[in-house]
């Protein structure tokens, strides 16, 4: 069988032709009997999804991914994977590549590629350590997300709480996700409770 593999880092993924439906798109041109889709980062080989793929993949099924970097950015855990996937009987085809053959040629082909990968996520990831020291030189800075107004919050927790409004309507109305929410009305029932004990 032929199994294709879609990974996204985030929902909002889209760079490079890395977003879920480019993905898709390139692997339906390719053909493929089940396609498997995950979101996870790929900084990790704790990969639900693939690891399920993989132990279900077995001598003669072909793997298909759009790019080596959707199928592992660490260059050791790659080249383990890829050999363990080969010593299997399983083809391997990275669309941008073609089909990785287990020769000493292809390996190396393989190590070099894993290796820019894990180069260019590791440059992302420093780039983006220098974007914070530079920003927190600047007044005003602050990090992690920006405060909300409490005016706005107390306005949604009165809808919830006084006007019995849903917390997707809620949403909906002030703009504020329900995780943001649920905890403004824990903390605005937490202190009614310590105001009520210390009547």
């Amino acid at each position: 069988m032929k199994f294709a593999y879609a990974r996204v880092s985030t929902r909002k993924q889209s760079r490079d032709g890395n977003g879920l439906d480019d993905q898709i798109a390139q692997l339906k041109l390719a053909g493929y009997d089940e396609l498997i889709v995950e979101q996870f980062s790929g900084s990790t080989t704790k990969r639900p999804q693939l690891e399920v793929l993989i132990q279900r993949l077995s001598s003669g099924d072909t793997l298909i991914v759009t790019k080596l970097d959707r199928f592992a950015r660490s260059t050791a855990d790659g080249s383990v994977l890829i050999k363990e996937l080969m010593n299997r009987g399983v083809a391997i085809h990275i669309l941008n590549m073609g089909l990785i053959d287990n020769t000493p040629t292809g390996k190396l082909i393989t190590n070099i590629l894993l290796a820019f990968s894990e180069y260019e996520r590791d440059m992302i990831v420093e780039r983006t350590q220098a974007g914070k020291e530079i920003a927190r030189t600047k007044e005003g800075f602050r990090d992690g997300r920006p405060p909300i107004d409490p005016k706005r919050k107390a306005f949604a927790v009165d809808l919830i709480l006084n006007q019995h409004l849903s917390y997707k309507k809620t949403s909906e109305l002030t703009g504020l996700s329900k995780s943001t929410l649920v905890r403004a009305v824990r903390a605005a029932k937490a202190e009614k409770i310590f105001s009520d004990t210390k009547k």
